[in-house]
């Protein structure tokens, strides 16, 4: 609060104080009082307020300008009441206790729709869960029958599901983080495996190499985050050449970077800045239906959790590079290795 906005705000008040010492000084001079007790007078009523008005001013900019510093250094600005003092004049008082109500409100009805979103969680959960059941057993019956058409699609299915349930967990998934050393290579056979069926059923090849390498994060995430990128890429497979899908990993002293790279229809210039947002089909979705724009948005999401950073590189009709880059400090040297 600047002194100058303090003033042109007590201007009426000046005013009747002004008119105020006017009148009495007419008061005194019609009595036939001499010049100096009314001199006298009017600069002691007038010291009087101006010693009042300062005392007044610096009083409530102490607590205004900790008030501002503190809304503008905070990010939970709706906190404020918390970390400020209560002032000890009236109006600070009342502002002080409107702030503590609205956030007690506001904190109230934050931990209604927090319970709403849990339960909601819980449910989806719950669903996914029991879904599987009869989705295994459809599948069974599909492959005792000899429908490999069906269970395709049941695999799709099982897909989208597994989508559901990642994202309903992404919100809190750092409850369910296990941070340890972890094999590339191993976690990229598990999936490999999970994938065989499909890619096999596409005629896609695979390529690794310079796997062998190790990485501080979450196995269980990773797995989910590769399922998703093999998805995507058979996906986009290109029919003018035989797919492939190429899976390297390139290592430095900060930093190892994961390559996952395939022949595919590629990625068109003017959508690659815009992949990883939420619901972004982009042309190629257009193209080939069943696109959501959750596959890539949930990985972004995911590996700025695990705090990995993840970009795409792609030239239209030759290829598409997602590259997931896993930092390296201290605690990876120190962590015993994953048997994941």
């Amino acid at each position: 609060m600047s002194f100058r906005a303090f003033l042109r705000d007590r201007l009426t008040a000046y005013f009747i104080y002004a008119l105020a010492l006017g009148t009495v000084m007419l008061f005194m001079r019609a009595m036939k009082l001499s010049a100096v007790v009314m001199t006298v007078f009017a600069g002691i009523v007038s010291a009087a307020v101006i010693i009042a008005e300062l005392w007044e001013y610096f009083r409530k900019r102490g607590f205004y300008t900790e008030m501002s510093r503190c809304i503008e250094e905070m990010d939970k600005k709706y906190l404020l009441a918390e970390v400020i003092e209560e002032p000890d004049f009236c109006e600070g008082k009342m502002i002080y206790d409107v702030l503590r109500r609205t956030n007690s409100s506001m904190n109230e009805q934050i931990s209604g729709f927090r319970r709403e979103n849990s339960d909601f969680r819980e449910y989806i959960e719950m669903w996914v869960h029991e879904i599987k059941l009869p989705l295994a057993s459809l599948d069974l019956m599909c492959h005792n029958d000899g429908n490999g058409r069906y269970s395709e699609q049941l695999r799709l299915i099982e897909d989208d599901i597994e989508n559901v349930l990642f994202y309903t967990r992404s919100g809190s998934a750092e409850k369910d983080y296990i941070f340890k050393k972890v094999l590339l290579k191993r976690v990229f056979a598990d999936i490999a495996v999970r994938k065989r069926a499909d890619l096999q059923m596409r005629n896609i090849s695979l390529r690794t190499d310079s796997l062998d390498t190790t990485v501080c994060t979450d196995a269980k995430w990773l797995m989910y985050i590769l399922g998703q990128l093999f998805g995507n890429s058979m996906k986009y497979i290109s029919h003018d050449r035989p797919a492939e899908i190429f899976v390297y990993a390139v290592e430095d002293s900060e930093s190892t970077q994961l390559h996952f790279r395939d022949n595919g229809i590629g990625i068109p210039e003017t959508d690659l800045p815009y992949i990883f947002e939420k619901s972004f089909t982009g042309e190629n979705g257009r193209i080939r239906s069943g696109a959501t724009g959750m596959g890539l948005y949930i990985i972004k999401t995911m590996c700025s959790k695990l705090g990995h950073t993840i970009r795409a590189e792609s030239v239209r009709g030759e290829y598409t590079d997602i590259i997931i880059t896993f930092g390296k400090n201290d605690m990876l040297s120190v962590m015993k290795e994953s048997e994941f």
